[in-house]
């Protein structure tokens, strides 16, 4: 047996030393290739960062809602839509390299300070008539006012010995071209009621949750959207080909030119005459689940959408922090997932936990929180530049995860309502 070995290792060796030298020899192409990606990125990072400290400016808005509001979610549909043409505005080559210019995003957050829910959302300041114009359109009884940014109420060097967190991102399952459950699943008999929000609502469970929590604590539930494009994220055609996949079609065939023919006849390969083709198309062979999922797709993408970064982060003070708390946005996230479709589930790469090995598990840990936490105070979306983190949702999933809940929907107490109704002015009244 060991002669065996010793023969099979000696037939194998000059394969191994030609491999190994092919390796020694080439090695610098590959650090070349990963030097000229990270000197890519931190060019990009550097005129991007020079571009918006000149030109981008934020506005920090907190939106209240009346009393009664009996508008059906799906107009949030629609808001999302004209922010989705507010927002898109594409550099060229020439201003994404030289001028460091980049596609804007918006957060659209849900916080509970000391179990007092807030909707807040964080604009580019020059788009934001025409967002509100698109909110009032759709919700004129909601009241938008300036507010002070609540993640500057806490130190800047979360962890600290005073504060601990733990947090997330959120990632879909499979690909991103899956749609996860939308609020159509949530209701019975129809959505076109405007009494829609007197059905269950899945925002409901959030602010529930969010109101249980005491005092020294604090939850944080934020999405960072940016325009999808067809250049950046050609999620129709990733769509049609997972259609055309799952729906079992024959890839359609290239049409060879005159010296591809010429050859084939030169070498004898002469195509044979056609089978005989099925009469009925792949597509009836499916069966009604399979049915279900490739029309989900399709609906999907034929949907505007955005580039989106979720996160949740649970902030309390050590001697309240009350590890239970932490799921509460996991357990919220759950409701849209099922397990023929897509489902959003905490990103390993950001959670808030360290598995093995050991080394430096307490300094790692506290390396992880604290990029999170600034993540989620600079309102990044990119991750690593090497990896995006962001998710493709169309404005169906994405006004499901974020809508304005009416007092049916959230009877909650802790969530603030405007009591006066606001009313425009009488057309009679003197303008002189």
């Amino acid at each position: 047996m060991v002669n065996f070995l010793i023969e099979t290792f000696q037939l194998i060796l000059p394969f191994i030393e030609f491999g190994l030298a092919i390796i020694f020899s080439i090695w610098w192409i590959f650090l070349i290739y990963f030097s000229f990606k990270l000197l890519h990125f931190s060019y990009l990072l550097w005129k991007n960062t020079e571009w918006m400290m000149e030109n981008v400016q934020r506005s920090f808005l907190e939106i209240k809602f009346p009393r009664e509001m009996l508008k059906p979610l799906r107009v949030m549909e629609d808001v999302f839509s004209v922010i989705w043409g507010a927002m898109y505005d594409p550099p060229n080559k020439k201003e994404a390299y030289f001028e460091g210019k980049f596609l804007l995003s918006m957060s659209l957050e849900i916080v509970s300070l000391e179990g007092v829910p807030h909707f807040y959302l964080r604009i580019p300041k020059g788009g934001r008539r025409l967002i509100e114009s698109a909110i009032y359109a759709q919700y004129p009884n909601l009241e938008i006012t300036d507010a002070d940014d609540y993640t500057k109420l806490l130190p800047y060097n979360l962890p600290n010995k005073d504060w601990d967190l733990w947090g997330c991102n959120f990632m879909p399952v499979k690909e991103d071209i899956y749609p996860i459950k939308t609020y159509k699943k949530f209701f019975e008999g129809g959505t076109d009621s405007p009494y829609e929000e007197k059905r269950m609502d899945p925002i409901t469970d959030l602010i529930e949750a969010f109101s249980r929590i005491g005092e020294g604590e604090q939850l944080w539930y934020q999405i960072i959207a940016s325009s999808a494009d067809d250049d950046a994220n050609d999620y129709v055609k990733r769509g049609k080909a997972l259609v055309n996949q799952l729906s079992k079609r024959p890839k359609p065939k290239t049409e060879k030119n005159l010296f591809e023919k010429m050859i084939d006849v030169f070498l004898g390969n002469v195509e044979e005459a056609k089978k005989e083709e099925n009469l009925l198309p792949p597509e009836m062979f499916l069966t009604s689940g399979e049915r279900e999922v490739v029309a989900a797709i399709e609906e999907k993408v034929s949907k505007l959408g955005f580039n989106c970064t979720l996160r949740s982060i649970y902030v309390a003070k050590r001697e309240k922090f009350f590890s239970p708390n932490k799921v509460l946005p996991l357990a919220y996230m759950n409701q849209f997932g099922s397990k023929n479709l897509n489902n959003l589930v905490p990103w390993k790469r950001t959670i808030t936990k360290i598995q093995a090995p050991d080394f430096l598990q307490e300094r790692r840990l506290n390396i992880r929180k604290r990029d999170l936490f600034t993540r989620y105070v600079n309102r990044d979306s990119a991750f690593t530049p090497f990896s995006g983190g962001t998710c493709f949702l169309n404005i169906e999933e994405l006004s499901t995860l974020y809508h304005f809940p009416g007092l049916n929907v959230a009877p909650t107490a802790q969530l603030e309502r405007l009591e006066i109704k606001k009313a425009p002015p009488p057309p009679t009244l003197p303008v002189e």
